[in-house]
């Protein structure tokens, strides 16, 4: 189930908007200021923020580029009729999408939607050059061809893209695959690493996964 936060100063909205979203089968946090939004956002996670860019205490758009620097949530906006150079500043700002009141039940429940799957795709993929990693199916590509990952291939590969070009310490790795650190598990991430090497290479892929000095491997682009 995913949860929505809304923020809506009009206690009407609020209702109408709240009582949809629960019948579509959200959860649903409501927050009518800036700062109840900051709140509720310290003790709920949620999946997406429907924020009006008029609020009592504060900027609807100053609070999401605020919300965007600590949080990877996506945004809607709402807004009203003529407010285009706040659409804007808002999608500047780091906002998602926007809705223009008034707004048809349905088209906001559809652009929620939207907006989630769209989410929901980008987190599932981790691309870096050549490499295109699936955390859901766990499969790997180069070029667009199956590198046929192990499990633990496909684990210590992610995190290196994840970190791509950024030192992962043999430690990390260790403990991410195996859960624990010793000897045997450091000759086991060498000859995994050594696999994993051949099969980016057996693609003509530009990638290389070097090793660094002090214990830690890197993920480049030749």
């Amino acid at each position: 189930m995913s949860t929505i936060l809304l923020v809506e100063d009009n206690p009407h909205i609020m209702k109408i908007n709240a009582e949809v979203l629960s019948l579509h089968g959200y959860e649903v946090l409501r927050a009518g200021t800036a700062a109840e939004a900051r709140e509720q956002l310290r003790w709920h996670p949620a999946n997406l923020i429907v924020l009006d860019i008029m609020l009592p205490d504060g900027n609807g758009i100053e609070l999401c580029r605020e919300l965007k620097g600590r949080y990877h949530i996506p945004i809607l906006f709402l807004t009203a009729l003529g407010e285009n150079q706040d659409v804007v500043e808002g999608l500047r700002a780091g906002g998602d999408d926007y809705l223009p009141k008034p707004y048809d039940l349905e088209v906001l429940i559809a652009r929620i939607e939207a907006r989630l799957r769209s989410d929901a795709n980008s987190r599932r993929y981790v691309c870096y050059g050549d490499l295109k990693l699936d955390a859901v199916s766990f499969i790997g590509y180069v070029n667009g061809r199956d590198i046929l990952l192990t499990q633990k291939e496909f684990t210590v590969l992610l995190l290196l893209a994840q970190n791509a070009e950024h030192k992962v310490s043999q430690a990390e790795l260790m403990r991410e695959v195996w859960g624990s650190e010793s000897e045997m598990e450091k000759r086991a991430l060498w000859t995994l690493i050594s696999r994993l090497r051949k099969k980016l290479h057996s693609e003509d892929s530009r990638l290389e996964i070097s090793s660094l000095r002090g214990g830690g491997y890197l993920l480049e682009q030749l």
